[in-house]
């Protein structure tokens, strides 16, 4: 299910933060062989997020081939910080390819590798954290992470609308009248936590921008 028609896409792209030819050769990539990525209209809103908090190290569960590491480095002083994980050695060698092009080989370290085993090797405080690795550990990232999140800084988590097996529909119908979710599905199931767990959490408020497949941005109050 695509969220904005392809004219509000471009619309939103067009608007936004401009690509430069590495991301628009990202994008190339990614529409060519099928591969998931957040696309330039959620991309632009990922290197502004970044501006607005005055983000100087990031924290990527899930990087792939650098595509979401690449917009939030372009928006990090000379001297920040992006730890990318990823479990596919061949993404990684492509995100570092492109990453290099772009400037950005001494802002982004790739880590080879189970997410959350990474992130237990790092301290805090991280200004952005993304999630957008397996949609059934996403409450277990946050978990795992929201101690080292600074105050002041955010949690973004990608897919929390749609994507592989999500049912929107179900997830519509029990946030919009407040009923138990009615899915069988395990993917639906663990964003549905997901949303519960940030949203009641003292700490963050969160919201949704309907943009890509849906992107819940938790920001740290205290």
């Amino acid at each position: 299910m695509a969220l904005l028609s392809d004219d509000l896409a471009n619309y939103v792209s067009a608007v936004g933060p401009e690509p430069d030819d590495v991301l628009e050769e990202m994008d190339a990539y990614a529409e060519e062989h099928g591969f998931p990525h957040v696309g330039p209209a959620l991309g632009g809103w990922l290197q502004l997020l970044a501006r607005m908090v005055d983000a100087e190290r990031v924290f990527e569960f899930g990087s792939g081939y650098g595509y979401s590491a690449y917009w939030f480095a372009r928006a990090l002083p000379a001297d920040g910080e992006i730890i990318c994980t990823e479990i596919d050695a061949d993404e990684i060698e492509m995100g570092e390819t492109y990453l290099e092009r772009g400037g950005f080989d001494d802002v982004v370290t790739y880590e080879h590798g189970d997410a959350m085993e990474i992130a237990d090797s790092y301290d805090g405080p991280f200004d952005v954290t993304l999630i957008d690795h397996q949609k059934t550990r996403y409450v277990d990232a946050f978990s795992a992470f929201r101690d080292k999140v600074a105050p002041g800084g955010i949690v973004v988590a990608d897919n929390v609308m749609t994507g592989g097996t999500i049912e929107f529909e179900q997830l519509l119908r029990s946030w919009h009248d407040d009923e138990p979710l009615a899915s069988d599905d395990e993917m639906t199931q663990s964003i549905d936590e997901y949303l519960h767990t940030v949203r009641d959490d003292p700490a963050f408020e969160t919201t949704i921008l309907p943009i890509g497949s849906g992107l819940a941005v938790s920001h740290r109050e205290s």
